[in-house]
């Protein structure tokens, strides 16, 4: 009988704290804990999955390189070079977003100036596997313009950076 007593109140005290636990998270401290928790969760899965993104792009660019130019060496005087270059900019970009993401890990704020970099180089892979016989006028003045534009950004923030350095 004891026993039973005792279970009880350890239910009952289990389904208090539970339903407290419950009622806190509706707080808004309890609410954005909650969410930081769940970004934090979701930007170690984006890691890993990154990480095995790099690794495989990774070897299948040795295999194209060791296969492919001991076959044929010319493939370095034909459209392949730029193919190449793409693929190692691919990878360049995929290891600057894996920054970005354990950036915002170690201090849960997005560094924008690291993002800017990373659209920077996007925008440089974009240019340099461009081919220029199927792509309009205008798509190149876009690019243009979008390199303009995060060029911009990027100095700004650099000299804010600076000055606030400064100013410390």
């Amino acid at each position: 009988m004891i026993a039973n007593v005792a279970i009880f109140n350890i239910n009952d005290f289990m389904m208090q704290n539970f339903w407290r636990g419950v009622a806190n998270l509706w707080k808004d401290k309890g609410f954005l804990h909650t969410i930081e928790k769940v970004q934090t969760i979701l930007a170690k899965i984006l890691s890993l999955a990154m990480i095995i993104v790099i690794i495989a792009s990774t070897i299948d660019l040795i295999r194209i390189i060791v296969v492919d130019l001991a076959l044929d060496p010319r493939i370095l005087l034909n459209r392949g070079l730029f193919e190449i270059f793409g693929m190692f900019l691919n990878i360049l970009i995929a290891l600057e977003i894996l920054e970005n993401i354990t950036a915002y890990l170690r201090s849960h704020v997005i560094q924008v100036e690291l993002v800017i970099v990373t659209s920077l180089v996007a925008i440089a892979r974009k240019i340099i596997i461009l081919d220029l016989d199927k792509t309009t006028g205008l798509s190149i003045i876009g690019l243009g313009v979008a390199i303009i534009a995060l060029s911009t950004s990027y100095l700004i923030i650099r000299i804010s950076h600076q000055l606030a350095s400064r100013d410390n």
